[in-house]
């Protein structure tokens, strides 16, 4: 009976070998370049990843960890380049990427047609005075991406649009106080502007001077970018009721 039992766990142990030795394969270390949070890869996905940023060198990628994909969705922005397009890409879809042909091709679709999309809308809005910090994408599940752009709210338009409305702030307010009706419509639009303002400050912005649009095609993006510039220039003329309290709406992505 006991020389049974040894059999037995001899066999265990034997069938438990093969397992081991599948986890040593697939042991994940650390990659270079610029990544959020701590992502690791297994030596096939690493040496695939390295592929990926040859292939499209033009691009920067950013290798996300897990943990950190809501993170960097919000904060996208932050991490705009003004040289190239920017990818944020996570470790799950890397390691599919390099097992998988299909997923493999899909997914590299996917950023190849962004490339040339935005690449494109930077040319178009360069005959602009957009002042772009930069462009990015971020690869998502299920085959779809998100797309972003950095704009720098200082430019010219905007600087003469608070300058105007300082100094139109500073006259009104002495004629608001006066007048209750003035006071009044001070107070409704001080409300507006300060929860356009709240809606504003949960979307994170990397500076205090750039405002990140976000947008889930790059159709979307060029749209927003055109309708934020246009809020700009148009700020610039206010309405009556505007020019005797000194303010105006703030717009909002």
């Amino acid at each position: 009976m006991s020389a049974i039992s040894d059999a037995v766990k001899a066999a265990q142990v034997t069938q438990a070998q093969p397992a081991d030795n599948v986890d040593k394969t697939k042991k994940k270390t650390a990659v270079s370049g610029k990544t959020i949070g701590n992502p690791q890869l297994s030596e096939k996905a690493a040496k695939y990843y390295e592929e990926l940023k040859r292939k499209y060198s033009g691009m920067e990628f950013i290798l996300v960890s897990e943990d950190q994909k809501a993170a960097a969705q919000m904060q996208a922005g932050k991490y705009a380049n003004a040289s190239k397009m920017v990818v944020l890409i996570d470790e799950e879809k890397i390691e599919k990427m390099a097992e998988d042909e299909s997923y493999r091709k899909k997914y590299e679709g996917i950023i190849a047609n962004a490339s040339g999309g935005l690449s494109k809308m930077a040319q178009s809005l360069s005959r602009t005075n957009a002042n772009i910090k930069g462009f990015g994408m971020q690869v998502k599940d299920n085959g779809m991406a998100s797309f972003f752009a950095v704009l720098d709210k200082s430019s010219a338009a905007q600087r003469e649009r608070i300058e105007k409305k300082a100094a139109q702030k500073k006259a009104d307010k002495k004629a608001a106080a006066k007048k209750a009706e003035k006071k009044e419509r001070e107070e409704r639009l001080e409300k507006s502007r300060e929860e356009s303002r709240a809606e504003r400050e949960r979307a994170t912005e990397p500076e205090e001077d750039t405002v990140t649009i976000t947008a889930n095609s790059i159709e979307e993006l060029m749209r927003k970018i055109n309708d934020f510039m246009f809020m700009g220039r148009s700020d610039l003329v206010q309405t009556e009721e505007e020019k005797q309290v000194g303010q105006s709406f703030d717009f909002s992505i």
